[in-house]
């Protein structure tokens, strides 16, 4: 006999973010291999535009982290091959130097204490709707982990490897967890680096939904109350860490198979 279908909605969601947080299992790597696992998984997914990006985590040192090597594709980076750096982005340890660029993840870092992760990419669904200087719309329940969570810098103020772009796009920011950049890419942060790989894949996926929704019609805007409940549902660590290992498998798969 059934025992739950009298139960609220309210009463089941509760219920089920309890189970998942002792059901939903999946090991998690070591940081520098999580960070370089990022970097495939955001290859398998269509995010690498030659050297352009970067992906970073804050590392055990306090005003530092770690980055992939200028030079190396996403498909390339390694747990061996990141760099360990400052927020001047002297090397400490590792080969070669990492991409001037990485300059406004140092000011992010230090904007946003709670932020432990950073992917920025040129993901070509996110680049159109930048170079249309049009905000990212979130209106599909796929894509709610991003619901009330991005920011949108309007004008391009050029390469970003200068302490103004680092300001500008952390103001921009602000306390959200992803932003798009008008005519560069998508920019989102996390608390951990399976969140923030998440919200990497989602954010391309809802530019290209989108993009598509665009241009058969006008955008319908979902209600607020049930976007923050969405989002809500779908952003807990536990999800987080299922999602990114369900990725790695994928990818691996993928990378194997070429």
């Amino acid at each position: 006999m059934a025992n739950t279908m009298q139960l609220s909605k309210s009463e089941i969601v509760a219920s089920s973010l309890e189970k998942m947080q002792t059901e939903l299992r999946a090991d998690r790597m070591p940081l520098r291999e999580a960070v370089a696992e990022t970097c495939r998984i955001l290859f398998t997914f269509g995010h690498d535009s030659v050297l352009s990006g970067q992906i970073t985590a804050r590392a055990e040192q306090p005003g530092t982290y770690y980055t992939q090597r200028l030079g190396l594709g996403f498909d390339e980076i390694t747990a061996d091959n990141l760099l360990l750096v400052n927020e001047d982005l002297e090397v400490i340890s590792g080969n070669g130097m990492p991409n001037p660029a990485n300059r406004f993840h140092s000011w992010l870092y230090r904007a946003r204490p709670d932020l432990n992760c950073i992917v920025h990419s040129h993901a070509p669904h996110a680049s159109a709707l930048a170079m249309l200087e049009v905000p990212l719309t979130i209106s599909h329940m796929d894509t709610c982990v991003l619901y009330d969570q991005t920011a949108f810098l309007e004008k391009w103020p050029g390469i970003p490897v200068g302490n103004e772009e680092g300001e500008l796009i952390a103001g921009a920011l602000g306390d959200k967890k992803a932003i798009l950049l008008s005519h560069h890419g998508l920019l989102v942060a996390g608390a951990s680096v399976e969140e923030a790989c998440v919200l990497g894949v989602m954010f391309e996926r809802a530019a290209r939904l989108q993009l598509l929704a665009m241009a058969a019609g006008e955008i319908q805007p979902i209600p607020p109350e049930l976007g923050r409940e969405a989002q809500r549902w779908v952003s807990t660590q536990k999800r987080f860490e299922a999602t990114f290992a369900y990725y790695s498998r994928r990818a691996r798969r993928q990378l194997d198979a070429q």
